[in-house]
């Protein structure tokens, strides 16, 4: 049996390491959070050794006014110390997403990539250089937004004049906007549909009047009535289409490259010499020649609508 485990062990080590790894952090999280448990009890129940059977503890169900905490003014439960640090980890682990999903750095990085596959270049700029410059350039992008959202919801309920809640939808609107200035009509159209979406629009009486033709339709001023459920994935698939559509012209002046180096070794016999290898050098050279970054860096950023 031991000469077995041993056999199994010497050829699945990384299986073996990864499962004790596991293991370690699970056991790690269990006991941080029996630990923030027993720090948020009351002090009198952890002094007498927790409740007696006999016994029963009154606990306010809300907490006091000094005492409210972010978790409260969001979702009013009550704001217990573990509950809101596993929360605060869950919004974390879905940072990345909405910075990827809700900004413009889903059509920066595509376009990136198409520029590195036309040229040839392997992986040459690396993948962390390409990332570090789209972040930088989101950041870039994206600073009106977030000055507005700093100004309409960080800065006021910092101050303590909005709630948590509050301080989330103002900050969700022009997030909202920004994302409704880069989407298609088209695409924002095909998830009202799904969802079952309609807008209102107000005729020359006051009435609410349900919009039904969409041909010049300006989203932007029915963004209140339009939820994140529709917008978000409508602007995801307008990013995509239109990174796409830029890759797509990117690879034009490359092609043409390739095609004049492989008529021209071809015509010269020598069939056995690999077209790319000649060709690179000719994409960097004219790439550096006329400028490309400044011009692709200056394309992406004029592309989203202010």
């Amino acid at each position: 049996m031991m000469e077995t485990f041993k056999v199994a062990v010497k050829y699945n080590k990384k299986l073996f390491v990864k499962f004790f790894v596991s293991l370690a952090v699970c056991v790690l999280l269990t006991v941080s959070i029996f630990a923030l448990s027993s720090a948020a009890m009351p002090a009198d129940v952890v002094a007498e050794g927790g409740l007696n059977s006999g016994e029963t503890s009154v606990i306010s169900e809300e907490p006091a006014p000094n005492e409210t905490s972010a978790l409260y003014d969001l979702i009013g439960i009550d704001a217990s110390q573990p509950l809101e640090i596993i929360l605060l980890i869950t919004i974390l682990s879905v940072a990345p997403s909405i910075l990827l999903m809700m900004t413009s750095f889903t059509r920066i990085i595509i376009v990136f990539g198409f520029l590195r596959n036309a040229m040839n270049t392997q992986t040459t700029p690396p993948n962390q250089v390409l990332v570090g410059l789209a972040l930088f350039l989101t950041m870039f992008i994206m600073w009106p937004v977030f000055s507005q959202i700093n100004a309409v919801a960080y800065r006021p309920y910092s101050n303590g004049e909005i709630t948590a809640w509050e301080a989330v939808e103002k900050a969700g609107e022009p997030l909202k906007e920004f994302m409704l200035k880069q989407t298609t009509n088209s695409n924002m159209l095909f998830f009202m549909n799904l969802a079952q979406a309609t807008v209102y629009d107000t005729d020359e009486e006051g009435n609410q009047v349900q919009v039904f033709d969409f041909s010049d339709v300006n989203f932007g001023n029915y963004q209140e009535q339009l939820s994140f459920r529709v917008v978000i994935p409508a602007f995801m698939i307008s990013e995509l289409s239109r990174a796409f559509q830029m890759g797509f012209m990117l690879f034009i002046p490359f092609l043409i490259i390739d095609i004049v180096v492989s008529s021209t070794l071809m015509s010269m016999g020598m069939m056995m010499l690999p077209p790319a290898m000649i060709s690179l050098p000719f994409k960097i050279m004219i790439f550096v020649i006329v400028d490309g970054w400044q011009m692709l860096v200056g394309t992406l950023i004029t592309s989203f609508n202010p």
